[in-house]
Formats: C-alpha cells, structure tokens, sequence
C-alpha cells in the first residue's frame, strides 16, 4: 500500500513538474526465442519494423537485404543475421558482416561473425541489456551497404529535479564489507553489575519508607527507617547507588531481618540484552563480535558487542545465551521486552557490491538502474553473498558506476509503464 500511495503521488509530481520521459523497448519472439530490437518508443505512436522470416528487423538496401535477430534457445545471446538476396536465402558465406553496439556510458561493443548453415552467427555474446545504437556494415561483392538504428530496452528518462523530488537516490558500485549475520532472539534485562538490593542490617520493625517503585534515588539517600528492638534506637537503610526503585518489598510496620530484601535498585543508564544462539550457531560466537539490537516494533535499535556468552547451554531451550551492554540514558529500552538481534560472526571485503536497496526483478533477472546523467537503465547482475545491507556483484556493472539505490521500484514503474521492458 505504502508503495501505492507512492507511485501516485510520484505520478502527480512528475506531471506537475513537467518531466519528460522517453523509454524503448525491445520486441521478442516466445516460440523461437529469437528477436529483433524494436525502435525507441515515440511518444504518440512507437514505429514498427518490417520483420522477416524468423520475426527479425529487416535491413534493405536494394534487393539485398540482412534479417537480424537474437538468439538465445539454450545459450547466451547471440546474433543470428539471414542475407536475401531478390528476396531469396543468399549464401551467408558470400557477405562480411561486422555490428557495432553503442551501448549508454560511451562503451561500443564489437561484433563480428561466422558463417552457420543459412545465417552468420556473432562471435561474441550479446551482453544484457539489449539496449543499444545499432550500426551494421556488409560487404558482398565489393559494394559496401551500411545501416544504423537503435534499440532500448529497460531505459527511460527523467530530469534531475524531477528525481530529487521523488526521492531517487544514486551511489556508485564500489567495494564493500559483506558481513556473516546470525539473527537471535532475546530479552532486555537489568544490568545485574548495576543492581543492588538493599536490607536491613539488623532485624527490627520498619517504621518509615521514602521511596516506592518506580521513583529515582540518588547514592546515600535514605530509603528506610528501622526500629532496631533489642537496641531501643532507629537506624536508617541508604541507597548504595544512583538508580530507581524497581521492586519495594518492604511496608511499614513489616519486619526485617538481616536477610531479608526490603529495595531493589536499578541503575537502567544500561540494560542487557541477552539473546539466545542455537545449534551449530553456538560454536560460531565469541566475545567481541559486533550485534544490532533492534525492538521488535523496528522502532528502537542499537549496535553494541558480544560481552559475555554463557559457559553452558540452557537445559530447557538448548541455547547459549549472549550478553550485549546497551546504553539506556535516554530510557528507550525496557527490561522485560522482547527484542532480536543481528549478530556478525564474521565479515570480508568484497571487490564489487551495491545496496540491496537497489535491487529489483527485472524480466528473469535481479537488476539496478544505472544513471548516466538524465537517463536510467537496467543493468543484469550476476550476485554472490549478500548480508541485507550489501550484495556482492560478480558481474553485470562496472566499479564506479552509478545506480539508483533508494526507490529505485519507480523507475522499474515507470520503464513498465512505458512498454520498455519485455519477456525473453
């Protein structure tokens, strides 16, 4: 819904800002699996090709003629391109073909070929995206014909200003820290090396009390008023540390002895958290690794280190609990609530790696939106390891490449919304 909402409001936005948008696509055949690249999409009509045999862009000058299409039935993409001559099948071996690909970012790829039964066949794969300035040379009996068009896919337009608006937000493809998360669950909880529970030091009747649950006592206050007995004289109970009455056993007129708890203190200036490691995970724990807490309403979060971990499993549960020390001067922790946490038991360094916030599906691919000044287009990746924050990227983008990071499901909207992405 939230989405929703803010597809709608993009909407809006981009029309009051007056953005211009131009997208392209290309167009598949499903049955063969081959297909030919369609024209960048016209604002009022998107023009059609003339397409051939196999459902290919047709290329005329004369009667020679060149149907190009893309294959990709059990291989990586690759030029299939079928020479007419009059309207005939021509000998493929009797035309040198070469292709350029001017692809978004200035780089052109080179595409050559080898003759294959009825067609010529590109040495090269056909790179994802297939979003391209097509320029194609033949030459067949000394006479050289030349053709260029384009094709976009999974491309759109949008100005600066209207991106800012909508909240688009670009980072480069760099190095990164991918880090090993183990989720846990657990409690907050007093910070036992800063509790204190206070009682009488000799057995008498409790005559007065000066503080109650929840009220905050500083160092040597006084909580209590004993009436000693056997002494016939009163003496008072103080508190031993700054901190506030959790639990007040005692009332007035009760009796104490010398082990009985009349105060419970706290000081919640810190908490613990003690999160609970199962299984294999237990032998993966040490003292010193990093954990996020977090509340379990997202709300409150906090990144402490592991402080203690039990010596032996809990006989119920069959877990190690851990121990991480939280500040709590501003009270946002409550002990007794329930919390997760995420806790790193390992991390390294990849070459490559972009936001996992940027990540969309695109087609049958994971994918970012490039940048390249105004324009937007979808980049394929090949991912490895991923800790919810970074994802490693084997291949697909190129270091230093810009791409969209936060909400980049608007530009996946808006390039659907213009007829520029398709099926393979």
């Amino acid at each position: 819904m939230r989405q929703f909402l803010t597809l709608v409001l993009t909407a809006l936005l981009f029309a009051g800002v007056g953005m211009a948008i131009r997208s392209g696509s290309e167009d598949h055949d499903r049955g063969s699996h081959e297909h030919a690249a369609q024209e960048h999409a016209d604002a009022a009509a998107p023009a059609e090709f003339e397409r051939g045999p196999h459902r290919g862009r047709m290329l005329r000058d004369g009667d020679f003629a060149l149907e190009i299409t893309i294959f990709e039935e059990g291989v990586p993409p690759e030029f299939h391109v079928y020479p007419f001559l009059a309207e005939k099948p021509l000998q493929p071996s009797d035309v040198k073909l070469d292709i350029e690909l001017g692809r978004l970012g200035n780089r052109v790829d080179k595409i050559t070929f080898a003759t294959q039964e009825d067609y010529l066949k590109s040495d090269q794969v056909v790179v994802e995206p297939h979003s391209f300035d097509v320029r194609v040379r033949a030459e067949r009996n000394g006479k050289t014909s030349e053709w260029s068009y384009h094709s976009y896919e999974g491309r759109t337009q949008i100005s600066a200003k209207a991106a800012e608006a909508a909240g688009i937000k670009v980072e480069k493809a760099e190095p990164a820290l991918i880090k090993d998360i183990i989720e846990v669950t657990g409690v907050i909880s007093l910070n036992e090396d800063r509790n204190a529970r206070v009682g009488g030091r000799f057995p008498g009747v409790v005559k007065s009390l000066t503080r109650t649950v929840g009220q905050s006592v500083r160092a040597g206050e006084v909580l209590a008023t004993i009436d000693r007995n056997i002494a016939l004289q009163d003496y008072s109970i103080v508190s031993p540390i700054d901190g506030v009455v959790v639990t007040r056993p005692a009332s007035i007129g009760g009796t104490t002895t010398a082990d009985t708890v009349l105060f419970e203190i706290a000081d919640l200036s810190t908490v613990w958290a003690e999160l609970h490691v199962f299984g294999r995970d237990r032998e993966r724990v040490q003292v010193g690794q990093s954990v996020v807490v977090e509340s379990h309403d997202k709300m409150t979060r906090a990144e402490g280190t592991v402080s203690y971990v039990t010596p032996v499993a809990e006989a119920a549960s069959q877990a190690v609990v851990i121990r991480v020390v939280l500040d709590n001067k501003d009270r946002k922790w409550f002990p007794g609530t329930f919390v997760r946490g995420f806790l790193t038991v390992s991390e390294r360094k990849v070459p490559l790696a972009v936001k996992a916030s940027g990540l969309q599906r695109f087609r049958d691919f994971t994918v970012v939106f490039a940048q390249v000044g105004d324009t937007y287009e979808v980049r394929m990746l090949d991912l490895g390891a991923s800790d919810g924050m970074w994802t490693e990227v084997l291949g697909g983008i190129e270091p230093g490449q810009a791409y969209v990071a936060e909400n980049s499901f608007l530009i996946k909207a808006d390039i659907e919304k213009s007829g520029a992405s398709h099926d393979h």
